[in-house]
């Protein structure tokens, strides 16, 4: 049974003319007044929530707002679109504190600035907003990778939502009410990079935050084109699992290149068989890019070794193409100019064709029959040159005489 007291209470609300008030600590309506009922229809009785007629892009940051003024003593002033008994939305402004025993909300209402010059949402434009927060409500909800969040102009959460929210070790709305700048303020730096938001720019960034790799998207809020920035849309997405499968890949690459490179080294090893005398085996299929490496190594390997004779066998080549087999004409003329002797040993008969196809001048080319006969010349080459006087010995490219 009602007390007399609050029977009267709601006596006086029932006769008075200004949007008055009295709510549950949940939000949930107990009295209105009778201007209150006729701004809004009697939608407002039988213990209507404010949250049920706030307009749904409103809710987050009523929810926000009636959590801080459950915190506090002093008034809490807000704004916020009820629907009326119409269904089109009014934006009003609300100053609303708590009761002297905190079991209640005693608020007021009244027009917003400028809200008699709105115009009325159209049912059209209603159900687009609709639409959008079922959209948004989709997203957080059933996007498992996805953390979904909002800021007001002054850094307070207004929306905290998605399902990698418990991944960052936080419950679904665990923020609302709360300012990012306490949430960070053991970091200063951090703090001073979060001012930056507000100015108008999107950003996007990646980084390692509560435990997980984050790639976040950071979007400016206007309540109005052109207007100035009032808030902060925050789109995470936890790429853990993605970045720990690209680190593994990049392993796997990692050891193949090197496996690659062994593999090239052993199918063109280039072996010192007598003093002075280099031999670089070549087996399979030579191409353009192995070629050029054989060239870099053969070139170091003569200076290194000071090598008198360098020989290319190529007797476990079956084809080169023309670009293949010019290389290898460059790759005698660059011996020769670091005062070596370039033969080249084993050639087939494929080979060869190719080589005459190309048209290059082939006279200077020191070729031998196989690799033994390149060794017997090589050899003669140096023993004839160690017992003749240095004007006798033999020009690099011309055979001995018998």
């Amino acid at each position: 049974m009602e007390s007399a007291s609050s029977v009267l209470l709601g006596e006086l609300f029932a006769r008075s003319p200004d949007l008055l008030f009295i709510a549950s600590a949940d939000g949930a309506l107990l009295h209105g007044s009778g201007g209150l009922r006729e701004a809004l229809g009697p939608g407002v009785e039988g213990g209507a929530r404010l949250a049920d007629l706030a307009h749904p892009d409103d809710r987050a940051a009523l929810s926000a707002a009636w959590s801080s003024l459950l915190q506090r003593d002093e008034p809490v002033s807000f704004s916020v679109r009820l629907r009326d008994g119409g269904g089109a939305y009014r934006p009003l402004s609300c100053s609303a504190s708590r009761s002297s025993d905190r079991s209640a909300v005693l608020g007021s209402l009244r027009p917003a600035p400028a809200a008699a010059a709105a115009t009325p949402m159209t049912e059209d434009e209603l159900s687009t907003l609709r639409l959008k927060a079922r959209i948004l409500d989709g997203l957080a909800e059933h996007v498992d990778p996805l953390t979904i969040w909002a800021l007001d102009g002054d850094g307070i959460y207004l929306y905290h939502d998605g399902k990698a929210v418990a991944k960052a070790g936080f419950t679904r709305g665990q923020h609302v009410g709360r300012s990012v700048y306490d949430l960070y303020a053991a970091s200063p730096e951090a703090a001073a990079e979060m001012r930056k938001w507000y100015d108008g720019q999107v950003r996007r960034g990646r980084g390692e935050a509560h435990g997980a790799d984050w790639d976040t998207w950071l979007i400016p809020l206007r309540s109005e084109p052109g207007g100035r920035v009032d808030g902060v849309l925050g789109v995470s997405l936890d790429v853990s699992d993605s970045r720990l499968v690209e680190k593994e890949l990049r392993i796997q690459l990692d050891q193949i290149a090197a496996q690659q490179k062994v593999i090239r080294d052993l199918s063109t090893p280039i072996i010192e068989v007598w003093d002075g005398v280099l031999t670089l085996p070549m087996v399979g299929t030579v191409d353009s890019v192995r070629t050029a490496e054989v060239m870099d190594s053969l070139l170091a390997q003569i200076v290194e070794k000071r090598a008198r004779f360098a020989i290319l066998d190529l007797t476990g080549v079956e084809v080169v193409d023309t670009r293949v087999a010019s290389h290898l004409i460059q790759l005698i003329t660059a011996i020769r100019l670091l005062g070596a002797d370039g033969i080249v040993a084993g050639i087939k008969p494929t080979v060869a064709q190719t080589m005459v196809a190309l048209g290059l001048d082939l006279t200077q080319l020191n070729t031998q029959r196989n690799l033994r006969a390149a060794l017997n010349y090589a050899i003669r080459a140096m023993t004839g040159a160690q017992g003749a006087s240095p004007a006798a010995s033999p020009t690099p490219g011309k055979k001995p005489a018998p």
